[in-house]
């Protein structure tokens, strides 16, 4: 705690003495050609809500509040806030709260990663502007927290509850796609998916399984940002706020310490949170930010790629039991001991002498907190000796459809026959295509068909839609087909399942992508044990099919519609890099480059 002796007082104005402007409210002062007047000023209106000196004196500390009425998984965010507060204060800082974008996949168009860095800029941005010596980010915002390399300590607002329909368990959104697609089948009826419609999301919080969400604030664990139980504790839960209140205190030794993410995260750290992104069967989306968020990094950028994720999935088995890989929730994987659990699991795999934001290694978090399973744990989280699989939950694929790379989540495949499979493709040019075709009684497709969706990745979606999952045509759904092999440069939700590649790069709508002048007719091949994707054509027929591209007769999504000539969209056409670097902005990665 600050000494009330030293709290703010005359001699900050006293010109002939030179302010330390490294600390507190005299952070970051406006521009106004005099640093005394611009401390002066930024009192005077500081003091309108009410705070004095001492308090004034004390470690400042940002709280960024992103509760947004169109977003649920936020709703929590007015009593985490308070709790976190209430950590601060607790150890002598003061806490300010301020806002920043919001984002909520279901209420972003046309897909929350389009708004992802406009959200990650914000975020620096107001980190960077505002006087704060730590800051409380309630969201994960990782990108916009590293660039700006400030003492940041994430806080998520953590999984919802399971509902129940017919005396069985249920949860956004695995269970939203696999019943919406037993309604495509005629299995249930419009009474049963209305009240299913009310049981999803049963609470506030992000999704109820393995996730985007609940995957990231995993992986933001394992790189030891936050606690370990701070990745599962339910969002209703009383947990949650005890958390925050942690996360608060935690803020104010940041802030004494000024441990910067930049010098705080090493190779290591990110390794550790591979392994447990590959231990998950986490969500394909986390390879995207993960790779942004490397690259955001000083020292880092382009150490890290998608060779590292795959070799890493290739020693790391799956250990974790939950939807969309597995058969549980959240709250079960919580009540199983969650990441301390996992990580003692995982110990012989990881780097352990990383530091965490609490100042001590993982080695001495691991010591200080044992883990003793119990039946529960072992059910939910495997022993290394009995995984649900010995390795390889996420692949990475090459071949000349995806020269830089593409991704599948091998273990969320229904049909595991399909990960080594070749057969004739239906290819959907866009998504406005596919819809007037899919449901198309006359369709040419058969069940071994490979469905391919163009033209719906970083620059043409914009912002790869979560459209990867191809619905399964409503004739072969009809028949009881559940699971095909399909193919797109877009994304998916990390709750859904399939036999499923994604992340195709470069993209359709590069010019001279192969995967932009595939046809239906082609045969495609895909083998995930030799790590192999191609389509079967020539050298010749390939150059042949990207000159008619050139030329404006080629299809395959070029000239699909006019590129944007103004605002957000046209910054994110122009400056996206492709998915296998993170699809950020190529100008605020670490290392910025011209882009092709």
């Amino acid at each position: 705690m600050s000494d009330p002796d030293k709290a703010l007082n005359n001699d900050d104005y006293d010109l002939s003495k030179q302010l330390d402007i490294s600390v507190g409210l005299k952070k970051n002062l406006t521009s106004y050609g005099d640093q005394h007047f611009s401390l002066f000023l930024r009192k005077v209106f500081i003091k309108a809500l009410g705070l004095s000196d001492d308090a004034l004196s004390r470690p400042i500390i940002g709280i960024i509040n992103t509760f947004s009425g169109f977003n649920p998984c936020h709703g929590n965010v007015p009593q985490l806030i308070e709790a976190t507060k209430r950590g601060i204060l607790l150890k002598g800082g003061l806490p300010i709260e301020f806002p920043t974008i919001s984002l909520h996949e279901a209420f972003s168009s046309p897909t929350s990663m389009f708004l992802r860095n406009l959200m990650s800029m914000d975020t620096e941005e107001m980190i960077k502007a505002q006087p704060m010596d730590a800051c409380v980010m309630i969201g994960a915002q990782l990108m916009g927290g590293i660039s700006a390399n400030r003492p940041i300590l994430p806080l998520v607002t953590g999984p919802m509850m399971p509902g129940s329909h017919r005396g069985k368990r249920l949860g956004a959104c695995t269970d939203c796609r696999s019943n919406w697609a037993a309604f495509r089948a005629g299995n249930i009826d419009m009474e049963d998916i209305s009240a299913l419609n009310e049981e999803l999301a049963p609470t506030i919080g992000t999704c109820g399984i393995m996730g985007t969400a609940s995957t990231m604030a995993c992986i933001t664990a394992a790189l030891g940002l936050m606690p370990l139980r701070g990745a599962t504790a339910p969002a209703v839960s009383s947990a949650r706020l005890r958390i925050a209140e942690e996360t608060g205190m935690n803020a104010v030794q940041a802030a004494q310490t000024q441990l910067l993410p930049q010098t705080m995260l090493t190779k290591e750290n990110f390794l550790n949170a591979i392994t447990v992104l590959q231990a998950l069967g986490g969500s394909t989306n986390a390879i995207i930010h993960l790779l942004a968020i490397i690259n955001r990094h000083p020292t880092l950028a382009g150490q890290i790629t998608l060779d590292t994720i795959d070799a890493i999935g290739r020693r790391t088995p799956l250990l974790l039991d939950l939807k969309p890989s597995g058969e549980n929730y959240m709250t079960d994987f919580h009540n199983a001991g969650g990441m301390l659990a996992l990580m003692h699991t995982l110990a012989p795999l990881l780097h352990l002498d990383t530091q965490t934001i609490s100042g001590s290694s993982l080695r001495t978090i691991l010591s200080t907190n044992p883990f003793r399973p119990f039946p529960l744990s072992h059910s939910i989280i495997r022993p290394l000796s009995t995984p649900l699989a010995p390795n390889s939950s996420l692949v990475v694929l090459r071949g000349n459809i995806a020269p830089e790379g593409c991704i599948l989540k091998a273990s969320a495949s229904l049909l595991k026959p399909l990960l080594t499979h070749r057969a004739p493709c239906l290819v959907f040019s866009s998504p406005a295509d596919m819809a007037a075709r899919i449901d198309d009684p006359h369709l040419p497709v058969s069940p071994s068909t490979v469905l391919i969706l163009q033209t719906i990745g970083p620059r043409a979606g914009p912002g790869m839609p979560e459209a990867g999952l191809i619905p399964i045509p409503r004739k072969l759904a009809l028949q009881g087909v559940r699971d095909m092999l399909r193919i797109s440069d877009g994304r998916m939700s990390g709750t859904a399942g399939g036999t499923v590649v994604l992340h195709v790069s470069p993209e359709a709508a590069v010019v001279d992508s192969v995967f932009g002048v595939v046809r239906s007719g082609d045969w495609v091949a895909v083998d995930v044990e030799r790590r192999f994707i191609g389509v079967e054509l020539g050298e010749e027929e390939i150059g042949r099919r990207i000159a008619e591209r050139r030329e404006g007769r080629g299809g395959g999504g070029v000239g699909q519609r006019e590129a944007a000539t103004r605002g957000y969209r046209a910054l994110y056409e122009r400056t996206v890099n492709q998915a296998h670097e993170g699809c950020d902005f190529e100008f605020l990665r670490s290392e910025p480059r011209v882009l092709p």
